[in-house]
């Protein structure tokens, strides 16, 4: 199994029930196998562009479980000091993405069906979405801490 090594993230690993000719299922529950309460579901399908690179963004406070349910994607995390790159073709495994945390969505298969599940609805402000913008509130956000505050 992978290590993740970047910060505020991790693998999820869903129960896988296999009932032979009839098939599997996979089952995920809030606070059990997802580390928060769901309130937003999407999927991303049909990209036509298998080279496109989705994400390219970090989030304030949003979590989200990302699950490739058909087909494979590489996930690209970084914590603002180390990058990592996972593929995810299991469809019961999954990433923990926290707070704070870059990530991209690239290399689709062509038959990728990729599974996010959000702990809130959409909310424009919680997104940073240039890199170097994203560097400098992690720099901002660790300087507070080390002084003791959020």
């Amino acid at each position: 199994m992978i290590e993740i090594i970047v910060k505020n993230s991790k693998l999820i690993t869903l129960p896988r029930i296999d009932d032979g000719i009839d098939g599997s299922i996979s089952v995920a529950e809030n606070f059990k196998h997802i580390p928060f309460a769901v309130k937003r579901v999407y999927y991303i399908y049909n990209l036509l562009n298998q080279k496109a690179i989705r994400g390219k963004h970090a989030h304030k406070k949003l979590e989200q479980a990302l699950f490739c349910i058909n087909g494979s994607c590489e996930i690209g995390l970084d914590d603002g000091t180390l990058h990592q790159d996972i593929t995810l073709d299991t469809p019961n495994t999954g990433i923990y993405l926290g707070v704070e945390l870059w990530h991209t969505m690239k290399n689709f298969s062509d038959n990728c069906i990729l599974l996010v599940l959000a702990s809130d609805v959409y909310k424009k402000d919680d997104y940073i979405r240039d890199y170097d913008e994203f560097k400098k509130y992690i720099d901002l956000r660790r300087r507070r801490r080390l002084r003791g505050g959020n």
